[in-house]
């Protein structure tokens, strides 16, 4: 029960952390909608993809969704920098409390600001015409769960290796736009050259908006299961490394 306990302490704290910013909501939404209605609308006028259902704008609904979580899981990682610098991280440690158990309660925190954001842009699936069923709804958000997990992980696995928000900050900015743009969010990922597929198929955000897709618009080139259970695999890694190197790293705070 201890374990659980402080799981859910640390969760709580950052998830309040969240919601008190508010403008941190406000712009979270505001930018995937810009993503989606300008550069969807703009660049889907001059752009059709063979094989693709829809409007473009509606192509790309699932990877802005995707990228939504992304950008919040893995920019969200500074917060253990900074609870490092202001010494909350020395109270955690001393505590009877396992590193898993801290790493794991810091992501889901993580993760609930970005399902909160992915929970409104699928309410609003009105806007680029895709029709939103409870089922799709449900289905989509529970791989959002997952998507959200692995990627919080990934943030934090990189945050343990920093001492100062501008290295986590320069690291994450050669990491969050390859990770996105390699996803297939923007493009079909099938007919594309050897070497860009390979590489395409290393990117694990891949299979989330390869997921989504097929969840939400039915147009997924794995099938939806294999999606599933590459990020399920991805999430149980990195928070695992997460956990590892966290606790190499911090030991000298004892």
């Amino acid at each position: 029960m201890s374990e659980l306990e402080g799981i859910y302490t640390i969760w709580l704290r950052e998830a309040k952390r969240y919601v008190r910013y508010k403008s941190r909501i406000v712009t979270a939404i505001f930018t995937p909608l810009l993503w989606l209605l300008i550069f969807g609308v703009g660049l889907g006028s001059a752009m059709r993809f063979s094989g693709t259902m829809g409007s473009y704008e509606t192509f790309i609904y699932p990877g802005i969704i995707a990228q939504t979580i992304l950008f919040t899981c893995v920019m969200a990682g500074v917060g253990i920098i900074i609870d490092k610098e202001y010494g909350f991280l020395k109270e955690v440690m001393v505590a009877p409390l396992s590193r898993a158990s801290i790493i794991f309660g810091k992501a889901l925190g993580i993760s609930t600001g970005a399902i909160i954001q992915a929970i409104i842009l699928l309410v609003l699936s009105f806007i680029v015409g895709v029709k939103m069923t409870p089922l799709i709804f449900i289905e989509s958000l529970i791989l959002c769960c997952i998507i959200a997990v692995g990627l919080s992980g990934l943030g934090l696995l990189v945050a343990s290796f920093m001492d100062s928000m501008e290295g986590f900050n320069l690291v994450m900015s050669f990491v969050i736009m390859p990770v996105f743009l390699l996803s297939g969010a923007l493009f079909p990922v099938s007919g594309l050259p050897d070497w860009l597929n390979f590489i395409v198929y290393l990117d694990p955000l891949t299979y989330g908006v390869d997921g989504l897709r097929g969840i939400i618009l039915g147009n997924s080139v794995l099938p939806i299961e294999v999606n599933i259970l590459v990020m399920i695999v991805f999430a149980i890694v990195v928070v695992g490394l997460s956990a590892l190197i966290f606790t190499k790293k911090e030991q000298n705070l004892m």
